[in-house]
């Protein structure tokens, strides 16, 4: 491989990870764990475990990164994030 091509490869890979956006989940005093879980499962097609996992970090760390990918994909998982209660944002 020659070094323009291995340029142009990084380069497009440094693309690819800029055009990611996440979603962050906040801690709130209102929702359950159950009802954070439940969501997470529905919103983020997160698994149960992995749910669990999200649930108990943005409860001791106050926000946890809940999913990542490209902004379209993210609206909709975030507005369902927020139509259930929970506080979320994409960043």
């Amino acid at each position: 491989m020659s070094t323009k091509e291995k340029a142009s490869e990084e380069l497009l890979l440094e693309e690819a990870v800029l055009t990611q956006n996440e979603i962050v989940l906040f801690n709130d005093d209102v929702n359950t764990f159950d009802h954070v879980i439940e969501t997470l499962i529905y919103a983020c097609e997160h698994t149960a475990e992995q749910a669990e996992q999200c649930a108990i970090l943005v409860h001791y760390k106050g926000k946890c990164t809940v999913k990542t990918g490209a902004l379209k994909d993210l609206k909709p998982r975030c507005s369902m994030l927020l139509e259930a209660g929970l506080s979320a944002e994409i960043v």
